[in-house]
């Protein structure tokens, strides 16, 4: 008896897996096989954890003045509120920059981010038109820097925050030479 072409492409929904095959995990999407990821700087963290501070400090300190002068215990709640709130963008932040990562492969640049809510972008090198690095005050006062990436449709911009400034003007030129020889290739 022959099987239809393209029958073992395409196996049963009741035909038992490969005892050999690796078992497929959860994150597989997020998580591509041979993939090597560098991190972001730590000190992104820091950064973000000042500007946190500078947006959610002054509201603090401002209740934690009038509940005084009050004696109010909806201002003291208040002040509780955003206390609670700070201590939990001071656990988050941390945690949000270990998740962040890229990744250099042959055609394509992967870039990863988040926890709970996970994103991969994939910016293969022969859709880049240009690539930016920025630094704000802080930033440059943490030496880090943001590579900001450009490509044919404006959906897949993407950029890779929290970058040491060395690594930054690297990853800047290896990308912008790999953008322009794929680009040729076409």
């Amino acid at each position: 008896m022959s099987t239809p072409e393209g029958a073992a492409a395409h196996p049963q929904p009741d035909a038992a897996p490969d005892p050999g095959a690796a078992p497929v995990r959860e994150s597989e999407p997020f998580e591509p096989a041979g993939v090597d990821w560098t991190p972001v700087s730590p000190r992104l963290a820091s950064a973000r954890l000042v500007v946190a501070l500078a947006w959610l400090g002054v509201p603090l300190l401002v209740l934690v003045v009038v509940a005084v002068l009050t004696g109010s215990i909806w201002v003291w709640l208040s002040a509780a509120v955003v206390a609670v709130l700070v201590a939990w963008v001071g656990w988050l932040v941390p945690r949000q920059v270990r998740a962040m990562g890229y990744a250099e492969r042959a055609d394509d640049l992967l870039l990863r981010r988040g926890i709970l809510f996970r994103s991969m972008v994939v910016v293969p090198y022969g859709r880049m038109q240009y690539v930016d690095v920025t630094a704000g005050p802080l930033a440059r006062k943490l030496g880090i820097a943001s590579v900001q990436l450009h490509t044919a449709s404006p959906g897949t911009d993407a950029s890779i925050d929290g970058l040491p400034t060395a690594e930054a003007a690297r990853l800047r030129d290896q990308l912008a030479s790999r953008g322009e020889a794929r680009l040729a290739g076409l």
